[in-house]
């Protein structure tokens, strides 16, 4: 089991996320915006942080920045799930600091093996 901290503001993809890990036996820690999940990444210590990259207020890439920055919470690992999908975009949010890109809308048959796999790792 782990603790992923998932930073999202659409409620639908909370709620479909949230599901497929609860049910797999992972918890899940909701942040609706960039400045809560920077908070909760900190108290919180999850294991992993998955970030949409379109917040309110503080975007997605300025929360990876960060993250990334903090001394406690730089090494944990980021997966952008997010729908920027154009031609580069998977590959700049790796250069930033991602360690993973799951693009939107997910596939819930797959989602749960891809998030796993960056568990393991």
């Amino acid at each position: 089991m782990a603790r992923i901290l998932y930073i999202e503001d659409n409620e639908q993809n909370l709620y479909l996320v949230t599901f497929i890990l609860e049910k797999a036996g992972h918890q899940v820690i909701q942040a609706r915006d960039g400045w809560a999940g920077l908070d909760l990444a900190e108290s919180a210590a999850p294991d992993m942080v998955l970030l949409d990259f379109q917040l309110p207020g503080m975007d997605g890439m300025e929360v990876l920045r960060r993250l990334k920055a903090s001394p406690f919470t730089r090494e944990i690992p980021v997966l952008a799930v997010t729908s920027y999908a154009m031609v580069g975009d998977r590959e700049r949010l790796l250069q930033a600091g991602c360690s993973g890109y799951i693009e939107k809308p997910i596939n819930p048959e797959t989602f749960l093996q891809q998030v796993e796999r960056f568990l393991s790792a």
